[in-house]
């Protein structure tokens, strides 16, 4: 279960939303107040939203459902990679490539040119090019590392997209949308609560704020999975 107090939601910073003339008015129920023309988000709210992501997030998880992680903002690319990889799950954190979801064939192509290059430089094939080739062959080989990585186990579709910042990641939301896949997202002040099945209200720039929301979701799918190995081993 989710455990944790209000104070430590404070402490990461997520209440603080956008500049208030920046704001989507769909976000004025997550609102507290205005402050030095800076919108506050409830807390309480958070909270409560909180807790449902990571009650759904466990249920889900423990039916085997997977998990993407979709966030390319620069400072938070680590914290993505490093909480999916906590709970192994998939994840994308630099950048959307469209089609991901919707134009699934093209996209495994791509995750395949991936792992038969990183099979052949692990069984030295390498060595028989050219330095020419190999040049090629190794900037194609770095390019896929730094938008698949984090995807190139994947064998389906996941079942479950988790959105770090909505403003940002639209492409990803359009194609989890068009196909129905759940989505939870954090949702600052500047952005459209219609479009997620789960909102988690809060400050999607500070890096705080992204970690502290990701270590709770992470934490309870983990939860989600040993519950799984549990009811499987029993």
């Amino acid at each position: 279960m989710a455990n944790y107090e209000l104070a430590q939601l404070l402490e990461a910073g997520v209440h603080y939303g956008h500049k208030a003339y920046r704001w989507n008015p769909k976000m004025f129920p997550y609102i507290y107040t205005e402050r030095d023309g800076i919108h506050i988000l409830d807390l309480i709210q958070t909270v409560h939203l909180l807790k449902q992501a990571c009650e759904y997030v466990t249920k889900e998880a423990s039916q085997g459902k997977t998990f993407l992680f979709v966030g390319t903002k620069r400072q938070a690319a680590s914290i993505i990679a490093q909480e999916a990889k906590r709970c192994s799950s998939y994840y994308i954190n630099h950048c959307w490539l469209g089609g991901m979801l919707t134009n699934w064939e093209t996209f495994t192509t791509r995750i395949e040119r991936l792992n038969l290059l990183e099979k052949q430089e692990a069984s030295g094939h390498f060595d028989l090019l050219t330095k020419k080739e190999l040049a090629i062959v190794k900037k194609e080989l770095e390019k896929l590392r730094k938008y698949l990585n984090g995807v190139k186990n994947i064998t389906k579709r996941p079942d479950i997209i988790i959105i770090i910042d909505q403003k940002r990641e639209m492409n990803a939301i359009k194609e989890a949308l068009k196909l129905k896949i759940p989505i939870i997202s954090i949702l600052d002040t500047n952005c459209d609560p219609d479009l997620v099945d789960i909102p988690i209200p809060g400050n999607d720039d500070a890096l705080r704020s992204i970690k502290f929301i990701l270590q709770q979701l992470t934490n309870n799918i983990i939860i989600g999975k040993e519950n799984k190995k549990f009811r499987e081993n029993n």
